[in-house]
């Protein structure tokens, strides 16, 4: 068998509290071994978890990786309302009137990512 993906780790200033965030986001939790003012802390989900490692330096340039989440139960733009609500902020928004596209936000450090559409708004438009 060939190797999994265990976590995504992400540079950070403050793993706990960036742990928190991403945990939010992804209706989970951060990990009952992990504390504020950790230096790192790791967020499980389904797939791979997110593993935050705090770093003296700040982020500096565009993401070289980046994660495009799916919502599950909502739509792509309830999921953009909802994580903006969270703390996110809008970078790109490259939503379509058609309904295609996807919004690039920024965590509470800056780390870009994307919101799609859900399984269920792509099944609708073929």
């Amino acid at each position: 068998m060939s190797s999994l993906v265990r976590h995504v780790t992400i540079d950070c200033s403050d793993a706990y509290a960036l742990a928190s965030f991403w945990a939010q986001v992804l209706d989970s939790q951060v990990s009952d071994d992990d504390k504020p003012g950790d230096p790192e802390a790791l967020v499980d989900s389904p797939g791979a978890g997110l593993l935050f490692i705090q770093v003296p330096e700040g982020k500096s340039v565009k993401n070289r990786v980046h994660l495009d989440l799916s919502p599950q139960d909502r739509t792509r733009d309830e999921e953009v309302a909802r994580v903006l609500a969270l703390g996110a902020t809008l970078v790109d928004d490259r939503r379509r009137p058609d309904g295609t596209g996807w919004a690039v936000l920024a965590d509470p450090e800056g780390n870009e990512f994307c919101v799609e559409r859900s399984q269920a708004e792509r099944d609708a438009a073929r």
